[in-house]
């Protein structure tokens, strides 16, 4: 590489340094106890695969577990504990992705505390694998609390960046910088209500960062749907599930009541 190129290199590396500086988001809403249930669908509508996400908060140490059954019988499950005195700090996470549905499986657990990640895999020739390096993780480390950070933004702050740990599957940090866009409309029946639109954009620092662009390897953006009103609800979001994978489009999901064993309740 001529010198010209690696003086632009080296700026660029440290523009890099100086922009994906973040700080822990600020807890502006108290998590507590919460039992939900998704859906995984295509963008063309197709569901893919049933979620549920259960929440529990004890003084201020949560557990959050989400989980995504597949019709493929892959599985995604995810549990994370953080805090949340002042800001929202993650302890540990703990992510499993197996099935035809993820092209790499994995099994990541990512210690916070002394920034030790342990990855099991298998590689082309199908055999255990099992990394595990030591990184420098910030405060500001969002490993499955996306969602919940997002909900604790303020709208009007122009971007938010956070960092999270990718496994790919040797692990490394990357930054999500979420940025709010125009609210858009939406409709419950006969309610209508405004719901800020979020995009999440996965910045990869260092030389792979500057290549990934050129050479198509960088990841989707996430669009997130939140809706305000005094106490911000997860509406919609559509992006990648996993490093290089497809968009895809989660929403709430409403369960079904077996109406025939109601009545035959009922008539007993």
């Amino acid at each position: 590489m001529k010198l010209a190129g690696l003086v632009v290199l080296a700026a660029a590396c440290l523009l890099w340094s100086k922009i994906t500086l973040a700080e822990p988001v600020v807890v502006r809403y108290t998590e507590g106890l919460t039992h939900g249930f998704l859906t995984l669908q295509t963008l063309d509508g197709k569901t893919i695969a049933d979620g549920e996400m259960t929440q529990v908060a004890r003084g201020d140490r949560v557990t959050s577990h989400l989980t995504y059954r597949f019709r493929d019988g892959s599985l995604y499950d995810d549990t994370v504990n953080f805090s949340q005195q002042g800001t929202f700090r993650v302890l540990t996470d703990h992510l499993i992705q197996k099935g035809p549905s993820f092209p790499q499986q994995t099994d990541t657990f990512v210690d916070a505390s002394t920034g030790e990640v342990t990855v099991r895999y298998k590689d082309k020739d199908g055999a255990e694998r099992v990394t595990t390096e030591k990184l420098d993780l910030k405060p500001d480390l969002a490993n499955g609390l996306m969602l919940t950070i997002i909900k604790d933004i303020q709208p009007s702050v122009p971007q938010t960046s956070v960092s999270m740990v990718v496994a790919t599957p040797k692990p490394r940090v990357v930054t999500l910088q979420i940025s709010p866009q125009a609210e858009d409309p939406i409709s419950v029946g006969k309610l209508e209500k405004n719901a800020t639109h979020y995009v999440v954009k996965v910045k990869i620092g260092g030389i792979a960062g500057i290549v990934a662009p050129i050479i198509g390897k960088q990841p989707a953006d996430t669009h997130v749907w939140i809706v305000d009103g005094g106490a911000p609800g997860f509406i919609q979001l559509e992006g990648p599930l996993f490093d290089g994978g497809p968009v895809w489009r989660t929403q709430l999901a409403t369960p079904a009541v077996f109406k025939n064993a109601v009545g035959k309740q009922h008539t007993e």
